[in-house]
């Protein structure tokens, strides 16, 4: 297939333009058709709208404000009578509006006006429920109440259906990230073309996912929430995907290939990576559905599809721009370098393996450092509270933002939550009484009843994401209702965020051991190892438990919060968990997979698990940084978004990728591995047998294999180059020839001194060892059944040879 798409990179870029040219015109005429269902059988809260449901049905929709400020005199002069007044009639006939309670009809209007007089409000109550509101609708509610407004009279709207109409900021964050993003690739690659491939690669798989995600909310429900998330995942693995095929196909260029052969060999390797990778994510991301939250639903299907056309883009797009490219993905000076002296050996860089020779010298040390900065950083999760942030944490400069200080000034910060006891029977009077003596209660107001049912309207003193609010909710359900002795039941929005992140706690154990359990089993028929996918498991834990203090402390405690421009402190999203959870999952297993593969073709090749774990550190470890550090700056441009939730899962996801690349996989995991041993690799025999095989990513295809002498099957010689002092001699030739001097297997050493080199079968053979710095030396070596360790020590310019 990557051969196909590079020789008709013409007819492969067509393509891709012309489905996201068709997709994004289909989606701009038919439009968005977002919506938030919080289905949630069988709590209270449900229970209390499907009473108000059938007892007003022209009521029971979602209930706004329009609030108006005067900034001298009072809001009931008749100067602001005569402007406020028609324009509420005016919303009263609109469709999709079932009533209008204004302040100044009759006495019972004065309890709309604020004590100064300065600020009052109405109440709109549509005829459904925010999600369901068309959004043309809200916009004329929209525009004809802030037509009111004239100099020294501001109006402004606030609650659910108004906030769906206020989309935040579109593409900024998105820019921000693609620009960091491209920084990150120029000093990784230091060539503008090979920097634009996985951009372009990034902006077709998100464009193509979005544009779809917007068709697909015409026929099922899907949370305006998922685009940003779907963006914000698909920008990530897009570029990560593209990284480490480019990476792969820049060295195949580097070493000589052809780049035809160079891009075909990157994706059958790196590219099988990628597919088992994104498949991964996916699956993580289909676990959302064992919480049974249909909400998540529409986020599944969002973020899913947008992975999946990144995943298809970089598998098919990418390899017709490496044809258009050819050897122009390498950087100038690497291309006349490659003229000029020929292809490079392929060796570690030497920052990496000095790194990873220091983690195999001091294991202990290293991973307790790293245990405990993650333990330090958990901490938080201790505390960790999940709710719903409210609109006052919606930007500065949006009308329901407004909305909500201006009703905190005027009647308090309980008012921007207010909730619906709805009573069926017993003894209202009493549970009114009841409801006004509990303390935290600011406000009560009973509404005349209607088909049996009377609705209660409860103004808390405190703000509804704030922890006494949730307090107060439980209260009145387990104390205040029973010892009046009715059957009621505590709704509004306030109670049904509570509800959510009481249904969201209570299944998240089951969700993150469905995630657990899947990610075990697939790196156990990955690595055909028990101890592998166990220890991946424990870090994906320690991940989760230190992003989520990082999140508890930002957003819960508020600390830096005023450098993210993101309002007041408050509860954890309750979707976040899972989401969070989800994406980290599926990102690690990545990382796990590009760091472990490396050291698994090592573990079968030489048996050595100090040698794995040290080279499949060494000549990974700078792409697992870079990628992650794309990831970052990608997750961190969100907080731009506007969005408070989009913005906590930014801040979630890039401090999580962070941990999970630069201590975990760099530190904690290599340094586990070479204390484990060789039980890394344990599988017991009835297992192996019983488990499929799976190549994640087979080795590049290698010179053809010399025939296997008689005595046995193929084996291999590996060891270090050092100086009679202990420093490794990097880029040393290692030439090992059989007795009548033919050349079985050549290799250069790695920076950290290392190399291996295969001969066929058991037996005596000579090694040579080259280095234009320090001689040449040259041994007999014996080897029999199973690899051979032998260290070579060159000791100058003199030439030590061997008869």
């Amino acid at each position: 297939m990557a051969r196909w798409c590079y020789r008709h990179r013409l007819v492969v870029l067509l393509l891709w333009v012309g489905a996201l040219v068709g997709v994004g015109f289909s989606a701009s005429a038919a439009g968005t058709n977002y919506a938030n269902v919080f289905s949630l059988p069988d709590t209270d809260s449900k229970t209390a709208y499907d009473l108000m449901q059938k007892a007003f049905p022209n009521t029971s929709g979602d209930t706004d404000t329009v609030v108006w400020k005067v900034d001298s005199g009072s809001v009931t002069d008749q100067a602001v009578k005569d402007r406020v007044g028609p324009a509420l009639d005016r919303i009263a006939k609109l469709p999709g509006v079932g009533a209008v309670t204004s302040p100044y009809a009759g006495a019972r209007g004065a309890a709309q006006i604020s004590k100064d007089g300065r600020i009052a409000y109405a109440q709109l109550t549509f005829t459904k429920r925010a999600n369901e509101i068309p959004k043309e609708q809200v916009q004329q509610v929209l525009d004809t109440a802030q037509g009111a407004e004239r100099a020294g009279l501001q109006v402004e709207l606030g609650g659910q259906a108004i906030q769906r109409v206020q989309e935040p900021p579109q593409g900024l964050s998105e820019m921000v990230g693609i620009i960091a993003a491209a920084v990150v690739l120029f000093l990784a690659f230091g060539s503008f073309f090979a920097m634009t491939l996985p951009i372009a690669i990034a902006v077709f798989g998100v464009g193509m996912g979005l544009f779809s995600t917007q068709l697909l909310s015409h026929t099922t429900d899907i949370p305006d929430i998922a685009p940003l998330l779907a963006s914000l995942i698909g920008l990530g693995v897009g570029i990560d995907y593209a990284l480490f095929i480019v990476t792969r196909h820049r060295r195949g260029i580097l070493r000589g290939m052809d780049p035809e052969e160079s891009a075909v060999t990157a994706l059958n390797t790196s590219g099988r990576a990628v597919l088992f990778a994104g498949g991964t994510v996916c699956i993580a991301l289909a676990g959302m559905l064992v919480t049974r939250l249909h909400f998540l639903d529409g986020v599944v299907i969002g973020t899913s599809l947008t992975v999946v056309l990144s995943v298809l883009a970089a598998t098919t797009l990418l390899p017709a721009l490496l044809g258009f490219l050819g050897p122009r993905v390498l950087s100038r000076r690497q291309r006349r370098r490659l003229a000029a002296e020929g292809p490079e050996p392929e060796k570690a860089s030497g920052l990496a393996a000095r790194w990873s020779a220091n983690v195999e010298k001091r294991p202990r040390r290293i991973a307790a450092l790293a245990v405990v900065v993650m333990a330090v950083l958990a901490v938080p999760v201790l505390s960790l509270r999940l709710g719903a942030t409210d609109q006052g944490n919606d930007d500065a400069s949006t009308t329901t933002r407004k909305a909500y200080d201006l009703l905190a000034e005027g009647f308090g910060p309980g008012f921007n939550g207010p909730l619906q006891v709805v009573s069926v029977g017993g003894d209202t009077g009493k549970l009114v009484q009841g409801l006004r003596s509990t303390p935290g209660v600011a406000q009560v107001a009973e509404l005349p009843p209607s088909r049996g049912v009377t609705v209660i309207q409860v103004v808390p003193t405190t703000s509804p994401q704030s922890k006494e609010t949730d307090d107060l909710i439980d209260t009145l359900r387990d104390r205040v209702i029973p010892a009046a002795g009715a059957e009621a039941h505590v709704g509004g929005v306030t109670a049904v965020s509570k509800d959510f992140a009481s249904v969201t706690g209570d299944r998240l154990p089951l969700f993150i051991g469905t995630i657990i359990a899947l990610g075990f089993l697939l790196l156990l028929v990955a690595f055909r190892s028990l101890v592998v996918p166990l220890t991946a498991a424990v870090m994906n834990l320690i991940a989760a438990a230190a992003s989520f203090g990082v999140l508890v402390a930002v957003f819960q405690w508020g600390w830096g919060l005023d450098l993210l421009g993101l309002g007041k402190e408050g509860p954890i999203n309750a979707f976040l968990p899972v989401i969070m959870l989800s994406l980290l999952f599926g990102l690690s297993m990545d990382y796990q997979v590009f760091l472990v593969s490396r050291m698994h073709e090592e573990w079968v090749h030489t048996k050595d698990n100090a040698r794995a774990v040290r080279v499949g550190l060494a000549e990974t470890s700078r792409v697992i940084n870079s990628a992650a550090l794309i990831m970052v700056c990608v997750f961190l441009a969100f907080v731009l978004s506007g969005d408070s939730g989009a913005a906590m899962a930014g801040v979630g996801l890039a401090a999580a990728v962070a941990l999970d690349a630069f201590i975990l996989r760099t530190a904690l995991v290599p340094a586990a591995m070479h204390l484990l041993g060789r039980s890394n690799w344990w599988l017991p025999a009835w297992l192996d047998k019983r488990l499929p095989h799976l190549a994640v990513e087979p080795q590049e295809p290698a010179a053809a294999p010399q025939p296997a002498a008689p005595g046995g099957p193929a084996t291999a010689i590996h060891g270090f180059v050092r100086t009679p002092g202990g420093d490794p001699v990097a880029a040393a030739s290692v030439t090992v020839m059989s007795k009548g001097g033919r050349r079985l297997d050549r290799v250069t050493s790695l920076a950290d001194g290392s190399y291996i080199v295969s001969v066929p079968a058991p037996g005596a053979y000579l090694l040579a060892v080259t280095s234009s710095s320090y001689g040449s030396k040259a041994r007999h070596v014996t080897v029999a059944e199973g690899p051979v360790v032998y260290d070579v020590e060159l000791t100058g310019d003199e030439v030590d040879a061997v008869n």
